[in-house]
This record gives structure tokens, C-alpha cells and sequence, in this order.
């Protein structure tokens, strides 16, 4: 592929800020980034965790990426090898330190492309500014404030854990209690505070515990887990990996079949965001067939939970009939439990308007939003009880009316998400679509202000 100097590129140079760099691009190509994650073989939830730097691609990925946004692969910190430059190429043109030079490329889509390269280039001008002040004392402030993220306490939790005395049993339910709570509520950054505590001492309970209460101290730890899987997937941690082995590996020891679907559901999620969909749903559909052996309300709720999980998953993975088939099992099955309590799981209930919910989002993988829209009317708000779920409900809305093109919608969806829980308004993945109203000719009222408050700018 040509990169603008006719050479090799194997180094890569860490860009003043990538994701903004990329974010920037994206937004000038108008582009989702379902649409760009297509292009480089990525899931749209990878691409937002490389526009948040979460996430650092490969070489080859980079380049891909430059292809897809029309850009000269050093705006994405892809330098030639040293000394293979083309005779004449005159070195003393490079830009300086802490910019990039940046060229749309001739084999950029051209229906994209025309009359789009000034304003591409003013875009990603402002995009490295900002990640050159990164790069000087301004991000030092930026770079404390992550200190108390969500995601750094995760890490701390888990691979720097506090030293902690055992509870008993019935204190260390009533920690993990109160830490479903504050999910459910969307407190993450009281969530993410709390969890290194209950870890910490569920951990040291379980080491002097025997029997039956060693077995529901196992269950606390392993749902502690689940709790942390799930809050790294809302923060774009890379935790979500460690922390959902964590949960399974208890979830085993504990030997009941609800924290073991729990945990597997996590994992399956993490597997999922590694990009490797296919894989995740080959586990989720196995792990739910077991369930569905044992006769209790809980575990048909799990098995419920884990179809729904792979359903998505099977989206991600582009397998249309697959997705709409483990919907429909999740539907049957929802429908059967009703609204018995003994249903009630820890983080995604099994309810029709679950179901419903999930369709939403899997028609927006599927490139399909518009069959989502009559499930999204179909469902009121309030029907959820969480302000997670009426989050993540207007969170997918969003991205329905984005794809669509509806630019007043979904800043109406976003809103909402605001007002629902305003720290899902924070979500990286929830920001990029804030981001990408400041970039359309839409007249949306105060829509500044609110990309400001939300961080989206």
C-alpha cells in the first residue's frame, strides 16, 4: 500500500494523542464506528477503546486504519524505517515535534472525499493539538485526574489488592449488596472504590471459612467479580479480562449454577471485545444448555441472560440468523419466567423488555437500526428499574438514530442518558457520539455546552 513516500513503514511512533486522532478522522470521513471497525476487521466497541486509548493496534491495523480514513499513515504515528526513504524526499520538511504532517490520501474514497480535504485537515489539526498538550504540562493535570478513574482503582483491586481482616458471611452479602447497588444506580467511581474492599476481604474470608459457608462465600466473590468484569467493560478497561477468570474460577468453587452463568456471561463479553465473537458464542450457547438441565427459575434467568449475551455476540460476529435465533430463545424463555422474583439476577434481568432491548443493539451491529426502531417505541423507559438499564436503553436508542441519520434524535437519546445516569453520558463510547454531532451541520440547541459537560469535547 502506498504511504506517500514510496517506502517500507514497520516503526511506529506513539502519536501526540491517537485516539483523538482518529476520532477527528472518523468524524471528517463521517463515519460510525461500526462502519470503520468493518473496514479493519475491529468490533465498534475496539474501535472506541482505540479513540480513548485503551487500546493500541498493531502495525498493520494502523495502516488499515489510514486506508479506511483517507489520512497519511504518520497521522497515526507510523513513521519509513530509518534510511529507506525515497532519494529527494527532503527530511528537513518533517514536521516539528509534538505535530503531524497530515495529507489526504489520492485512494481515499472519493464520494467522501471531494470537498472534504481542508476541512479533514483543520480537524485533525485540532485533534494533535490537543494531543500535544498531552504531551506537555497541560496533560499532567489530565493525567492526574485518571488516578482516581474507575479503572485505575480496578487495577489497584486486582493486582494490588489491600490487606484486609475476614466478615462473616452475612456482613460480606450485605458489602456486596450495597456494591450491586451503586452499579445498578451507575455510581461507578463509588463502585470502583469499594469493590478493592469487598474483593479484598471476600478473599480473606474464603481462606478461613469450611462448608456451607465457605461455598456462599465463594458465590459473594465470584458475583465481587462479576461486579468488576462489568464495570471495566462501562470504563473500557482491559481488566475485564482478569477480573471475569477471577469470577469464573470462584463461580466453579462455589458450585451454584447462578454465579457460574454470571461469570461465564463476563468472560464471554471479554472474549467478545478481544475480537473473538465467534468463540464467545460457541461458550455461551454450551454453558446455556447446560442450564437449561437444571429446573430452577434462577437458572433458566442466567440461561435467559447468556442467550441474550450471545445474541449479540453472534451480531458482532456478522452471523444475522444465529443473532435472531438466540434472541428468540431469550424471548421464549423470558416470557415463560414472567416476573417471579427468583428471577432476579445481578446485572441484566430476564425480562421481555430485556429482550427487547438487546434487539435494539443487535440490529445497530447488524447494520440494520431501522428494523430496531419498532422495538425501541415498543418499550417505555420507566419499565426498567435501574438507572443502568434506562441508561443503556437510551444509550442504544442513540446509536439507532445515529446510524439512521436522525441527528436531533439522537441528541435527544443522549440527553436522556444524561439525565437517567450521568456518568454513562461520560462513557467513552457514549462520548465518540456526542463527538460526532459537533461534526454534522445540525442546529441542536446548547449542544456545545453539553459535549463540555459530558467530556465529549
Amino acid at each position: 500500500m502506498g504511504t506517500g513516500v514510496g517506502t517500507r513503514i514497520d516503526t511506529v511512533t506513539a502519536a501526540a494523542d491517537l485516539g483523538a486522532v482518529i476520532r477527528a478522522a472518523r468524524a471528517a470521513a463521517r463515519m460510525t464506528q461500526v462502519q470503520l471497525g468493518r473496514q479493519c476487521g475491529y468490533s465498534a466497541s475496539a474501535v472506541s477503546r482505540i479513540e480513548s486509548n485503551k487500546l493500541v493496534p498493531p502495525r498493520d491495523t494502523l495502516l488499515r486504519l489510514a486506508a479506511a480514513l483517507g489520512v497519511e499513515p504518520a497521522a497515526l504515528g507510523l513513521v519509513p524505517h530509518p534510511g529507506e526513504l525515497r532519494a529527494g524526499h527532503d527530511a528537513s520538511r518533517a514536521a516539528p515535534a509534538g505535530r503531524v504532517a497530515v495529507r489526504v490520501l489520492g485512494n481515499a474514497d472519493p464520494d467522501r472525499q471531494e470537498g472534504e480535504p481542508v476541512r479533514r485537515r483543520q480537524l485533525l489539526a485540532g485533534a494533535v493539538g490537543l494531543g500535544a498538550a498531552m504531551a506537555t504540562g497541560q496533560g499532567r493535570a489530565v493525567a492526574s485526574s485518571r488516578a482516581s478513574d474507575p479503572a485505575g482503582l480496578l487495577e489497584a483491586a486486582l493486582f494490588q489488592p489491600q490487606p484486609a481482616e475476614p466478615m462473616s458471611p452475612a456482613r460480606l452479602q450485605r458489602s456486596l449488596s450495597a456494591a450491586r447497588r451503586d452499579f445498578r444506580a451507575a455510581r461507578y467511581a463509588v463502585l470502583g472504590e469499594n469493590l478493592g474492599r469487598l474483593i479484598a476481604a471476600g478473599e480473606a474470608t474464603r481462606e478461613v471459612t469450611t462448608g456451607a459457608a465457605r461455598e456462599q462465600t465463594h458465590s459473594v466473590v465470584a458475583r465481587s467479580y462479576v461486579l468488576a468484569s462489568e464495570l471495566a467493560v462501562k470504563v473500557n478497561s482491559d481488566v475485564a479480562w482478569a477480573s471475569a477468570d477471577r469470577a469464573l474460577h470462584a463461580a466453579r468453587e462455589s458450585g451454584r449454577p447462578a454465579p457460574l452463568g454470571e461469570a461465564v456471561r463476563v468472560l464471554a463479553i471479554a472474549m467478545r471485545r478481544s475480537g473473538r465473537a465467534g468463540s464467545a458464542v460457541h461458550l455461551l450457547a454450551r454453558t446455556a444448555a447446560e442450564l437449561g438441565a437444571e429446573n430452577s427459575v434462577q437458572a433458566h434467568a442466567v440461561r435467559a441472560s447468556l442467550l441474550l449475551t450471545g445474541a449479540y455476540s453472534a451480531a458482532q460476529a456478522g452471523d444475522r440468523a444465529t443473532a435472531l435465533d438466540l434472541a428468540g430463545e431469550a424471548e421464549e424463555t423470558a416470557a415463560r419466567l414472567g416476573a417471579d422474583p427468583r428471577a432476579e439476577l445481578y446485572t441484566v434481568e430476564a425480562t421481555p423488555e430485556q429482550v427487547a432491548l438487546y434487539r435494539i443493539g443487535i440490529h445497530n451491529v447488524l447494520g440494520t437500526p431501522d428494523e430496531g426502531v419498532a422495538y425501541a417505541r415498543s418499550i417505555p423507559p420507566t419499565v426498567f428499574p435501574t438507572a443502568e438499564r434506562r441508561a443503556r436503553y437510551w444509550t442504544d436508542v442513540a446509536r439507532m438514530w445515529a446510524q439512521i441519520g436522525d441527528h436531533h434524535r439522537t441528541y435527544t437519546a443522549l440527553r436522556a442518558v444524561d439525565q437517567a445516569a450521568p456518568e454513562e453520558a461520560r462513557r467513552p463510547s457514549v462520548q465518540a457520539l456526542t463527538a460526532d454531532l459537533l461534526y454534522t451541520s445540525a442546529s441542536l440547541p446548547k449542544l456545545r455546552e453539553f459535549a463540555a459537560r459530558t467530556g465529549a469535547r
